[in-house]
């Protein structure tokens, strides 16, 4: 069954909670890419780099990838991100802050964001994109709790090592665990994602949802059964979410770091995506 907007959500019987992807599910388009230009242009990434990374990319949508493939990918990725000036990029995410940090995100997202509340259920966004991104706009979204890729940092550096990849069966991991820690019962918990990647988190709850479903989570979700939503009205986030001025400067300095996330997040997205076409 596919149903265009969010759909009614009843009332929590138990502690639980609804899980959310990010990328595609609350925001329109990547998380991560609209950094890029910014990093290029700072010098942060160079020609080569980008072009490098504009033909991998190109190769693995008209190809796929494959495991190896994409830990190829991953490798460069974090050695590309390794040695990074932590304050560099925060100077560089602040100076183009007004231009890149208003993200678009999916109204009906929103709504049923504000409805698993209601419904007395936490939130949770789950999002293979870099915790220096995933937390402000978890924050902005008023999420209790994120679950996002962690990139190791040491003497104002970036190390270029992955502590934490937030992806795939590593989704459900972390989902069993926050579960565990906070006693959510996961047969009456939600979850929402748009990609066949994210299969085993949506089968962790008693309650999965496909959200703008790629062709082979809609085929799994045609089988199984679970109900398939059409979100389609993308809307700035500012103009939802009201801040006072204590929230704003906690989401800057979270933001101040995705630099790195968007580097890795740049290629991880796609590779994600491709896989499951």
């Amino acid at each position: 069954m596919t149903t265009s907007g969010a759909t009614p959500v009843p009332p929590a019987s138990t502690r639980s909670a609804a899980f959310f992807d990010l990328d595609k599910t609350i925001i329109a388009k990547s998380s991560t890419l609209a950094f890029s230009k910014h990093f290029y242009d700072s010098g942060l990434i160079n020609r080569r780099s980008v072009l490098r990374s504009a033909y991998a990319q190109f190769m693995f949508a008209l190809q796929g990838a494959d495991e190896s493939q994409m830990e190829k990918m991953r490798a460069y990725l974090t050695q590309l991100v390794e040695g990074w000036d932590v304050e560099t990029v925060r100077q560089v995410v602040a100076e183009t802050l007004h231009t890149v940090v208003d993200p678009l995100v999916y109204v009906e997202a929103v709504e049923l964001i504000a409805a698993h509340h209601e419904a007395g259920r936490e939130v949770v966004i789950v999002s293979a994109s870099g915790s220096e991104v995933v937390e402000p706009i978890g924050a902005l979204l008023g999420a209790d709790h994120v679950i996002a890729t962690e990139l190791v940092e040491e003497d104002g550096r970036y190390t270029g090592e992955i502590l934490v990849y937030a992806y795939g069966e590593n989704k459900a991991t972390a989902i069993r665990e926050l579960a565990e820690q906070e006693g959510y019962d996961l047969a009456e918990s939600y979850a929402y994602s748009d990609s066949e990647t994210d299969v085993p988190m949506l089968a962790e709850v008693g309650h999965p949802s496909a959200v703008n479903p790629d062709k082979a989570l809609r085929r799994v979700a045609l089988e199984e059964g679970w109900p398939i939503l059409e979100f389609d009205q993308p809307i700035a986030l500012r103009s939802r979410v009201s801040l006072d001025s204590t929230g704003s400067k906690v989401a800057v300095a979270g933001l101040a770091a995705a630099a790195v996330s968007a580097a890795a997040g740049v290629a991880f997205h796609q590779l994600k995506r491709r896989r499951s076409e």
